[in-house]
């Protein structure tokens, strides 16, 4: 019974996700996401700043983090509820795939024992 309601899960995460595959295909879909919607916006730096309780060089810092990946997800919720907006994220397969599809391919590899340490096969971490 736990398998059903694993492939359930991951049919429901499919639709739900469905958008983010998409936009995960691209190479780098969200790189400088606050800088662009702070821009879109016509949000001031010195409002932004103002909002979170920090200086105009600690946003210009924030958004330089966000490229490299070292923001955290408190500090990019801080600078969008700054702009009133909120974020949201989601987590894809590489390569467009769903969560059924690589499912299966686990499944397989753990069966023929081809899985590889990227795939997480057998990686329990």
């Amino acid at each position: 019974m736990r398998e059903k309601e694993r492939r359930l899960a991951r049919r429901r995460l499919d639709v739900e996700l469905r958008s983010y595959r998409r936009a995960g295909m691209a190479k780098n879909p969200t790189n400088e996401l606050l800088r662009a919607v702070r821009q879109a916006l016509r949000v001031p730096v010195a409002e932004i700043a103002q909002k979170m309780g920090v200086n105009r060089s600690a946003v210009f810092e924030l958004e330089g983090r966000e490229p490299k990946n070292t923001i955290t997800l408190r500090s990019m919720s801080r600078m969008a509820g700054a702009m009133g907006c909120k974020v949201v994220y989601g987590i894809v397969p590489k390569g467009g795939k769903t969560l059924e599809e690589l499912a299966e391919e686990r499944l397989w590899a753990s069966v023929l024992g081809t899985g590889s340490r990227e795939q997480g096969v057998g990686n329990r971490e």
